[in-house]
């Protein structure tokens, strides 16, 4: 399960540029460290800026935002299957720095669910 749940992660991630919302990313200039726990754990961090992204592995050393959680409920999170909020208040969701910051990030991101948030022209 765990090479199940890490590859998920890797295309997460991989995918994660594109899925950004340039509009909705306009005017942000930040990096959002993510902390993956559990057998698929792994650190990423994504810096965004004039409406792209992109993503490193490893830790930053100073991000604005950062956000730990299990890796199976982060691909969880991203397909639509964990609320956020849930998350967040029963503990599976750690976010320290920038919580502006970190309630926008369903804005700034087309669900890879198929369920993106803000319309994208064609």
């Amino acid at each position: 399960m765990a090479e199940d749940v890490a590859a998920a992660v890797q295309r997460i991630f991989d995918e994660m540029p594109r899925r950004l919302n340039p509009a909705a990313a306009k005017g942000i200039d930040a990096v959002v460290q993510f902390n993956l726990t559990g057998a698929a754990a792994a650190s990423y961090y994504i810096a965004i800026k004039d409406g792209k992204g992109v993503v490193h592995s490893g830790q930053h050393r100073k991000p604005i935002l950062a956000m730990t959680i299990s890796a199976t409920d982060f691909v969880d999170l991203i397909r639509g299957k964990l609320n956020s909020q849930l998350a967040f208040l029963n503990g599976k969701l750690k976010i320290t720095g920038d919580m502006g910051l970190a309630m926008r990030i369903p804005t700034l991101f087309d669900r890879q669910d198929g369920r993106g948030s803000t319309p994208r022209p064609s």
